[in-house]
């Protein structure tokens, strides 16, 4: 592998040029496909579009039945006024023409129905007596008390979130047109609105997010990378990569959701430990005195393996990520391998390029100044080189951190029994108590509290009561059997009357008992004559063709007063209830909804967790033995990241924390950060045995002479996912101040843990070599001697 790396250094170094080139050039492409990015908060961000679950909700509910419906809720001290109702009903006939609305309901537009009905006029009365005894007739869920009034402007339930956008950005301008009186409140609110909200949110929030990570960088490059010239041009290059992972990010059609938006400030924190690498080598190498250009081939020689493989390792801890059945996880793994990667190429050929010409441009500028043969210059000369060599000596000198890594590595090699001791009880504890973890399934905390969208649709629910519901599809082949509608009617009555969370129920049964004086006809005749009678509108509500009918079960705010949890509980007794009170021979129930599929998906999310993590163990395992051929080298960073894993589990624990959907995914996340800090330490260590140290001596020169340059990556890792604290969103701030925590921890493992095990489990190794050495030299001397005669034979 070095042998293609030496090529590729001498490749670089001819074509420096040409390879920038090509990089600006990949920029501009980049940049196009930036903007081919989406924004995404739908179902299919959460399920599998294959998974039966996202056919039920998604092809059964969303396309056949459901409606998404913006809200304007007015609200005042007496909404109950004429001239309200009329400016209701200019905003609702405005409304209605908006391309992507299906239809408009509101006080104003009942309220006319039945000024036709009495009085042959379809129009708010003017007589106040007629508006009062008209409106008496509203129904409650249009105005839930004299205060409030609720107009529904409905869009399609697999409406894009592009057209829910547009519908909604209409509304608000037509809202502003129509005139309300004065003293009356005006807001428009609901799903469509609150997602519109949600995404627009996201957006800003990562840019915040993204410039926070770089500004902390820039401060650690500035204080721990001090032994290098131009400290901060890492923090450039791994800005590079990002820009090539958003291109990619568009090309290959990768969403922008609640959960990838936090994958570039990890990927700052990840990517730019590459470019460190890179840059702390060359600098070592020229200080050492090679030239320019023998520096970036050793540097891409010795510098370009390691790295290589700490990314497969990473990427490998990646991919069991990709085992999750949730898509927004999987964009997740996604983006962060394919950023890595990114990353990584604009580390090898453009930051080494870059620091090649900046150096050799320095000294031809140097070469340039001593041609200039004046008084004043030979002293300024004079002055700066006896500067230089003051500078070089103090260089020369252990600087605080070069101290402390030296003694931090003696004090661990003394002491490796007892250290290892506490470290595997500790992790042992935190395997165990981590299933004692709580998991935090409440999705309105993942948003911010503060944010106007959530608070409107919080409003709303006080003033409904919520409307969450369990959306029951019955598969039949005649929606006018008396038989089904039977059935149909007497478990929606058993389910309102005997479960205390149901609180309605509606379908075509409720329509066509209204219209038969409270009764359900049982006379199939009589059914399909007051089916000619039922509004169109209505009809597409319950039912699709002949053999497909609704029914809704009204959970009121469900998600508030139960949480999914609760909702979980009562859709299997519902489920159970189903089994019991079986439908007619030939149909079929099946129980969806909104709410139903927030469960499912974070039941998988929480409970793949365990799973993910040890295929990250295995994967990383099996990935080094590969590369390596040696247990030693793959069992040494796969065991000391294991701590770091046992360990958080414990922290979590006692800490009070909780595991969300993000934080579920830290196992493996925290194998591929950390498992590069070991691979890079060790990779260095083995460099140094083989210069003929003992494990001691290369475990305390490797500690020493990468150690910077893994304090340094670790620190800016560390401080870019700290940015993710800073999200509005808590479910991307919970998994930045986890996520911080693990980094200092696989920094810890790496310095205190890894050195005792390796020099250890080395030093056994050479033992057992020796012993092996020894009897088979005795046993060869023995024959020899037994030929020469110089012992008898047996």
């Amino acid at each position: 592998m070095k042998g293609f790396f030496e090529k590729l250094g001498v490749f670089i170094e001819d074509n420096r040029f040409p390879v920038l080139i090509i990089a600006f050039l990949l920029v501009i492409t980049a940049a196009q496909g930036a903007q081919l990015i989406e924004m995404k908060s739908g179902t299919d961000t959460f399920v599998e579009k294959t998974s039966t679950l996202y056919q039920d909700f998604d092809h059964l509910y969303l396309s056949l039945f459901s409606t998404e419906a913006i809200v304007v809720m007015v609200e005042g001290e007496d909404v109950r006024n004429i001239e309200v109702f009329q400016a209701l009903d200019r905003l609702e006939s405005t409304s209605s023409r908006v391309p992507g609305v299906v239809g408009t309901f509101s006080p104003a537009s009942v309220t006319k129905d039945l000024n036709l009905e009495m009085n042959g006029r379809w129009a708010i009365p003017e007589s106040e007596s007629e508006f009062t005894s008209i409106t008496n007739n509203v129904p409650e869920s249009l105005m839930p008390d004299g205060t409030h009034a609720l107009l529904y402007i409905e869009t399609a339930g697999d409406s894009s979130e592009i057209q829910k956008q547009e519908v909604l950005r209409e509304v608000e301008t037509s809202v502003g047109l129509v005139q309300f009186p004065p003293g009356y409140e005006v807001i428009v609110t609901g799903e469509p609105a609150f997602n519109v909200a949600m995404n627009d949110e996201m957006m800003t929030s990562m840019g915040l997010l993204l410039m926070l990570s770089a500004f902390l960088m820039v401060i650690v490059l500035y204080l721990v990378f001090q032994h290098v010239r131009w400290r901060l041009m890492p923090l450039g290059i791994v800005l590079l990569g990002i820009i090539y992972t958003f291109g990619a990010m568009g090309y290959l059609e990768i969403p922008m959701t609640m959960v990838s938006m936090a994958a570039f400030p990890v990927l700052i924190g990840l990517g730019i430990d590459y470019a460190i690498q890179f840059h702390n080598r060359i600098e070592e190498e020229l200080e050492r005195g090679e030239t320019p250009a023998e520096a970036v081939i050793d540097t891409i020689k010795h510098t370009g393996p390691a790295v290589l493989i700490a990314l497969i390792i990473t990427s490998l801890g990646f991919f069991s990520l990709l085992t999750s059945s949730v898509p927004m996880i999987q964009d997740f793994a996604k983006l962060l391998l394919i950023g890595i990667v990114m990353c990584f190429l604009a580390s090898l050929f453009v930051g080494v390029t870059v620091l090649y010409i900046f150096d050799s441009f320095g000294k031809n500028f140097e070469h340039h100044k001593k041609k200039i043969d004046t008084l004043s210059h030979r002293l300024k000369v004079r002055r700066f080189r006896s500067q230089h060599k003051l500078s070089k000596k103090k260089v020369k000198e252990p600087d605080m951190l070069e101290k402390g890594l030296r003694s931090t590595t003696g004090f661990v090699l003394k002491h490796p029994v007892p250290i290892l001791a506490v470290a595997f009880l500790l992790c042992l504890n935190g395997l165990y108590v981590d299933p004692m973890v709580p998991i935090n399934s409440d999705t309105e905390t993942f948003v911010p509290q503060d944010m106007p969208a959530l608070i409107d649709l919080g409003h709303l629910g006080d003033v409904t009561g919520g409307d969450d519901q369990l959306n029951i599809i019955v598969k039949t082949d005649d929606v006018t059997d008396p038989v089904v509608l039977q059935w149909v009617d007497d478990f929606s009555t058993q389910e309102v009357e005997s479960r205390d969370n149901i609180y309605a129920s509606d379908s075509i049964v409720t329509v066509l008992k209204s219209m038969n004086n409270g009764e359900l006809p049982t006379d199939e005749a009589e059914i399909d004559r007051l089916y000619t009678m039922v509004p169109q509108e209505t009809l597409d509500t319950y039912i699709h063709g002949n053999n497909l009918m609704l029914l809704n079960l009204n959970i009121g705010d469900a998600m508030g007063d139960l949480g999914l949890k609760g909702i979980e509980s009562l859709t299997n007794v519902v489920r159970e209830d189903i089994s019991w009170r079986a439908a007619p021979p030939g149909v079929t129930v099946t129980i969806t909804g909104g709410s139903v599929v927030f469960v499912e998906v974070l039941d998988a999310l929480t409970s793949g967790r365990v799973f993910m993590s040890y295929l990250g163990i295995t994967l990383v395992f099996g990935g080094l033995l590969v590369i390596y051929r040696d247990w030693l080298k793959a069992f040494v960073p796969v065991a000391t990241m294991f701590m770091v894993i046992g360990w958080t589990g414990g922290i979590m624990y006692y800490s009070g924390m909780e595991y969300n959907p993000m934080t579920a995914t830290l196992g493996a996340l925290i194998l591929g950060v950390g498992s590069e800090y070991a691979i890079l330490m060790m990779e260095r260590y083995f460099e140094e045995r083989e210069k003929g140290l003992s494990p001691e001596e290369a475990m305390s020169e490797a500690s020493v002479k990468i150690g910077k340059a893994i304090v340094t990556s670790g620190l800016t890792t560390l401080f870019g996912f700290s940015a993710l604290i800073a999200s509005p969103f808590s479910i991307t701030s919970d998994f930045g101040i986890i996520t911080v925590i693990d980094v200092g921890l696989a920094l810890f493992a790496t310095f205190v843990i890894f050195p005792p095990v390796i020099v250890l489990l080395d030093t056994f190794r050479e033992k057992r070599r020796a012993e092996s050495t020894g009897i088979l030299d005795s046993l060869l001397n023995r024959k020899l001697n037994k030929k020469q005669g110089l012992i008898p034979s047996d």
